[in-house]
């Protein structure tokens, strides 16, 4: 009788560890970057690891949901195309949430207003806002909304970029007369060669990231837009923003 009572305490004990294990995995979720768009996502030189305020963002809301991250560095192009054929589970990478994308793609609640700013050489003054840009020729990365305003402006040429930095190159060496892109990436990239280029004028769109979720995910979107809900209440989102924007301003 003692050994059937210990045999029965024993199996109810192993039992218990492996619930408490089921409990305590977290689901794995594959979620696609861009890390070419300081200051929200980009490889640190040093460590080699990914950086920035939507890196930590992601990070913090995933602990929040009891998400495990798996981070995937892809060209922007390429991450949009992954998350509507279901490839990536997750896109952070300054996303703009918009009609065209929201068919394709799931969105959660937005996280940051960023518009499009124009960025130019510190010696040009003839270019001030979008209506100077017209007969000059403008850069701005493939698939993004800085493209989209550029090809709006009539008469304006635009040149279009696998990634940004190429854009900010090109600008910088007098190959094109500006660049058009989210204002906070503008002011990041302002900020690093000051002595190079300038921004001018003020954003001139109003446009919302949300972080992109593979359509069909419906209770993974629920999960990230609790966490989400969880850290802007802490206030992070204003940490992000005076530690990763402001400082580059």
């Amino acid at each position: 009788m003692r050994r059937t009572i210990l045999v029965s305490l024993a199996l109810l004990l192993v039992a218990g560890l492996a619930l408490t294990g089921c409990q305590a995995r977290k689901q794995v979720i594959t979620v696609a970057t861009d890390a070419t768009w300081p200051p929200f996502e980009s490889v640190n030189e040093q460590t080699k690891e990914l950086e920035g305020f939507d890196i930590d963002l992601m990070n913090a809301i995933a602990k929040e949901a009891g998400l495990e991250i798996k981070w995937v560095n892809v060209p922007f192009d390429s991450l949009l195309a992954g998350l509507a054929s279901g490839q990536y589970d997750v896109g952070m990478a300054v996303i703009t949430i918009t009609p065209e994308r929201q068919q394709q793609m799931l969105f959660s609640d937005p996280y940051y207003n960023a518009g499009q700013l124009i960025a130019v050489r510190v010696e040009t003054t003839d270019i001030n806002g979008p209506a100077d840009l017209k007969g000059k020729k403008a850069g701005g990365q493939l698939g993004t909304t800085g493209v989209m305003e550029i090809e709006k402006i009539e008469g304006c040429e635009a040149k279009i970029y696998d990634t940004i930095d190429q854009a900010f190159l090109d600008l910088m060496n007098g190959q094109i007369d500006a660049v058009v892109a989210d204002s906070p990436l503008v002011w990041g990239y302002v900020g690093k060669y000051p002595d190079k280029i300038k921004s001018v004028g003020e954003p001139f769109t109003e446009e919302y990231y949300g972080i992109a979720v593979r359509k069909g995910a419906e209770d993974l979107l629920a999960k990230i837009n609790k966490g989400l809900a969880a850290v802007k209440a802490k206030g992070l989102i204003d940490e992000l923003n005076n530690q990763w924007v402001k400082g580059t301003r």
